[in-house]
């Protein structure tokens, strides 16, 4: 089920005494513990997830690229370009559909990563996963976690990627920078309650703000930020 509507026109709701992770738990270094340790969480169930209707899921994964830089972790993201069936125009990691030659999910994100946006698996060291992610457009979506060594090289295929743009990690791990929007449902169905994290003139908002809430979750959960 897709649809069709401008999120930046719904009203925004503030989250209620927000929360944040320190600064000190988004260093390369810590995000390398966290990942090693099994400690329990819970990820957030989201709407979108109940709109995802496909008798047909596809397996897909997407890369969370934290470049790795002397004021902080930075993420980068892509715009994909407007011309796409899929979730055209919006911001997303680079990512794509799983493909038989692919021997697991983090191959998948490796290979698209470079296809989309030229970055080689030299530069990335991949440190985790969070959980699979479910889309209403039927994706099956495994967001692989990463730290980007500085020296890459970008090599945009405009054909799916529209432009990149950084945003530092301690800004979407802010819930201050969290709001949550509604839109009602058409035919009386309800309504759909979707995250967004407008960036400078980036607006990050549906599966990629709801995978991005995930990784603030799993950041929180360890024991000391209790």
């Amino acid at each position: 089920m897709t649809l069709k509507f401008n999120p930046q026109a719904l009203p925004s709701e503030p989250i209620k005494r927000p929360r944040a992770v320190p600064s000190e738990f988004l260093t390369a270094e810590a995000l390398r513990i966290r990942f090693k340790k099994d400690e329990p969480w819970m990820p957030e169930k989201t709407d979108e997830h109940q709109l995802s209707t496909s008798t047909f899921i596809r397996p897909a994964a997407v890369l969370i690229p934290l470049i790795i830089k002397d004021n902080g972790l930075h993420l980068l993201l892509t715009q994909r370009a407007a011309h796409l069936h899929d979730h055209p125009g919006q911001i997303s990691f680079p990512g794509g559909r799983y493909e038989e030659a692919d021997r697991n999910s983090v191959e998948t994100a490796l290979r698209e990563t470079f296809e989309e946006i030229g970055i080689h698996r030299a530069h990335i060291d991949v440190i985790g996963s969070l959980p699979q992610y479910r889309t209403a457009t039927g994706y099956d979506v495994t967001p692989v976690v990463s730290l980007v060594k500085p020296g890459f090289e970008v090599k945009i295929d405009s054909f799916e990627v529209a432009s990149i743009f950084e945003v530092p990690l301690a800004f979407l791990m802010n819930e201050a920078n969290h709001q949550l929007r509604k839109i009602e449902l058409p035919n009386n169905a309800g309504k759909r309650t979707f995250y967004a994290m407008p960036y400078e003139d980036h607006f990050i908002w549906g599966a990629t703000a709801g995978m991005l809430r995930n990784l603030f979750h799993f950041l929180r959960a360890a024991e000391h930020i209790r």
